[in-house]
């Protein structure tokens, strides 16, 4: 396991967690003060979401190889390693949540994509949001996914050509790239430059997903020239209008990672393909009569049984 000699804010990022909104898009806002999770009373109960307890990991464990237990969306991840928080063309926002772990494969990839932003698109870098929990496993706030350290938030906005402050990075939003009218990319924002970027992920061989606001993907369609092979790849999905999320395949030899099936050979640019994302009732959805009932939380018996062992491993050194 990599040494984390850049992991410089452990007394103030890796001692306390955060409570925070529902969910954490891009543009909501981090803090300089977080407040210290309290001991939970009894960590045992088997009704406790596991979210409380992987909240509570500030490191990750310490083991001889990255394993990766479960599913995107339920499960958990041993020997994880760090994104340094400043690189060779990338910036790591939002420090507050310590969501800037992943497997390997996924850290040299986004370090890769930054090198390519640069060089082919000519931007100064990338802003990288939301990864993994030290532990992945599920999060106190927002995703369902992002839980085995193979998925990883990249900002559509450019990183500026110099490197923020502590304070830009927890509050500086995102920039919207969709029309208010929801229905088309806005051009004043977006770029040639993203289609060069969500391109050079999307052609990355590991990689199975990324997704993006429908509108995007349209545009992406109508721009897209030579190789389209790419899109098949790039799906729409809700709240991805100021980021885009890049997953990754289960790695060679992780036998206890569960896959997703790969994408379709379609290039998804039909008009039938992207119909369903632009009706009335999907742009402006109108709130539930009667509000649903909060789920319950997942807890640790819905998690691979090796969760709780990578639970109870010793922290890795930082």
């Amino acid at each position: 396991m990599a040494k984390h000699h850049h992991l410089l804010l452990i007394p103030l990022l890796f001692l306390f967690g955060i409570v925070g909104a529902v969910s954490v898009p891009a543009q909501d806002k981090g803090t300089l003060k977080p407040k210290p999770l309290p001991p939970l009373a009894n960590p045992n109960d088997p009704k406790l979401g596991a979210k409380e307890l992987f909240g509570r990991k500030y490191l990750p464990a310490a083991a001889d190889k990255p394993s990766v237990f479960g599913f995107y969306a339920h499960g958990c991840i041993a020997g994880a390693e760090g994104l340094p928080l400043n690189g060779d063309g990338w910036q790591v926002m939002r420090l507050s949540r310590n969501r800037y772990w992943a497997h390997p494969d996924m850290i040299a990839l986004v370090k890769r994509l930054a090198k390519k932003a640069k060089t082919d698109a000519g931007w100064p870098g990338i802003l990288v949001g939301d990864m993994s929990q030290p532990r992945g496993g599920p999060m106190l706030t927002g995703h369902a996914s992002h839980q085995v350290g193979l998925d990883a938030d990249i900002w559509l906005t450019p990183a500026p050509n110099r490197q923020l402050s502590r304070n830009e990075r927890e509050e500086m939003s995102a920039t919207m790239m969709v029309r208010t009218d929801r229905l088309d990319i806005d051009p004043r924002v977006f770029t040639p430059g993203h289609l060069v970027v969500i391109r050079a992920a999307a052609q990355e061989p590991s990689v199975q997903r990324i997704f993006v606001n429908a509108a995007i993907k349209k545009a992406l369609c109508r721009e897209a020239r030579g190789d389209r092979g790419w899109l098949s790849k790039v799906r729409p999905m809700y709240g991805h209008d100021y980021h885009f999320h890049i997953r990754i395949k289960c790695p060679p030899g992780s036998a206890e990672c569960e896959s997703q099936p790969g994408p379709s050979e379609s290039e998804g640019c039909k008009a039938g393909d992207l119909a369903y994302w632009f009706k009335d009732s999907v742009l402006h959805p109108k709130p539930p009569k009667v509000p649903p009932k909060p789920r319950p939380p997942m807890t640790m018996a819905k998690l691979p049984p090796a969760c709780r062992a990578v639970l109870n491993m010793p922290d890795a050194k930082p």
